[in-house]
């Protein structure tokens, strides 16, 4: 999950930037989807790759938007589901 936040929630320079050279990714790096806070402050980009290093790349293509990006892995539900569910199958029952 990419968090943007749009410096004084202005996300023109973003969106002027993305209608001129669309959004630039990286070989390997794919867009899912994404949501914008009602008062332009925040999008949430959902992202997918198997190398951190391609959102490096990414993000420097964006640099001086008056964009800040923060990174956040993230693991859908039904995975986590399935994986704490075999946990707690596995686990001896407390003591």
């Amino acid at each position: 999950m990419v968090i943007e936040r749009f410096e004084n929630n202005d996300m023109v320079p973003v969106y002027d930037r993305f209608r001129k050279s669309g959004r630039s990714l990286p070989d390997g790096l794919e867009f899912v989807d994404s949501w914008v806070e009602a008062n332009f402050g925040r999008c949430f980009q959902l992202m997918r790759c198997t190398d951190a290093k391609l959102f490096q790349d990414w993000i420097l293509h964006w640099r001086g938007t008056g964009v800040t990006m923060e990174i956040v892995p993230v693991v859908p539900s039904a995975e986590t589901r399935a994986l704490v569910t075999a946990y707690m199958d596995a686990a001896p029952p407390p003591a």
